[in-house]
């Protein structure tokens, strides 16, 4: 069971982490829909008041990179870019087992 696991952290405009969460909260309830998708997890960090962790798991990289393309994801990628100043791509891995998934 191999699955395509991503690890991004948002790094977002001064005091604009709340409205970030909320929307990428947003696109995890989205997410409920889509079976492909099995883990999408919105983080913080108490020490980094101005970035978003997002971890997901999914499928296979080709559901990840058609989930983007569906206009629920498009509408919130709009609202998200004014307040994005960078994405670090943390790491994308092979999630092999374990709770969750």
């Amino acid at each position: 069971m191999n699955k395509y696991s991503l690890f991004n952290k948002f790094l977002v405009q001064e005091g604009k982490r709340d409205k970030m969460v909320d929307i990428m909260l947003q696109a995890a309830e989205s997410m409920n829909e889509l079976k492909e998708c099995e883990i999408y997890l919105v983080n913080t960090d108490e020490n980094e008041q101005n970035a978003v962790y997002v971890y997901e798991v999914w499928s296979d990289a080709a559901a990840h990179q058609a989930s983007l393309n569906q206009e629920a994801a498009q509408t919130l990628i709009s609202e998200a870019k004014p307040l994005i100043k960078g994405v670090e791509r943390i790491s994308t891995m092979q999630a092999m087992g374990g709770k969750g998934i």
